[in-house]
């Protein structure tokens, strides 16, 4: 059997933004077909079934995203800057994008308990998310950005809580002056801690 040729990076971030656009149970193989140009033998073919798909798409999603978040830190000064950053991004991302939202969160709530190989890979990438974060705050930490006695995993677990919340709340649609006020009080409440 000949093996199917294609952009893998575009057909994964195609898939991508359709999950999150729609959730995994309401992307029919039609919507993959039309956002990555594939036909359904092909997905088939590359993938095995939609549920492939979906697991090639995460594991691309977690890697750009990890890629994505250390760029934030790169010839920067302070790392309470680069996460303040990194906010900003976040509330770039949901004012410019029509495909709003986390795919690992979206997944995570609508598959949890329902598959649990992808719901184990899902906890699994979100932790490494969790320790990257805790990470920069142990070096701010020694960097004297924050106080020498500051719970890391503590204040790691507090920010991924606020990232989870910013996101959440910013598909309310409040105005962009109100989401970048809630990042200064995100960065504040780091550098009180």
């Amino acid at each position: 059997m000949r093996s199917a040729e294609f952009d893998r990076e575009y057909v994964l971030r195609s898939a991508m933004n359709e999950f999150i656009a729609k959730g995994y149970n309401k992307t029919s193989m039609q919507d993959l077909k039309r956002a990555t140009g594939l036909h359904p033998g092909s997905i088939y073919c590359a993938f095995e079934n939609k549920r492939g798909l979906l697991l090639a798409s995460l594991n691309h999603y977690a890697e750009t995203k990890s890629e994505s978040f250390e760029e934030f830190f790169v010839e920067n000064d302070s790392i309470l800057n680069g996460f303040e950053k990194y906010l900003n991004d976040i509330i770039e991302f949901k004012d410019c994008h029509e495909n709003k939202g986390c795919l690992l969160q979206k997944s995570l709530s609508e598959l949890e308990q329902q598959d649990e190989e992808v719901e184990a890979i899902i906890c699994g990438m979100l932790n490494q998310w969790k320790v990257n974060i805790r990470k920069k705050i142990e070096i701010a930490k020694t960097h004297g950005e924050l106080p020498s006695d500051t719970d890391c995993e503590l204040l790691g677990d507090f920010l991924v809580m606020n990232i989870y919340g910013l996101r959440s709340f910013a598909t309310t649609k409040p105005s962009k002056e109100c989401l970048e006020k809630l990042v200064k009080k995100i960065v504040q409440s780091l550098k009180n801690s």
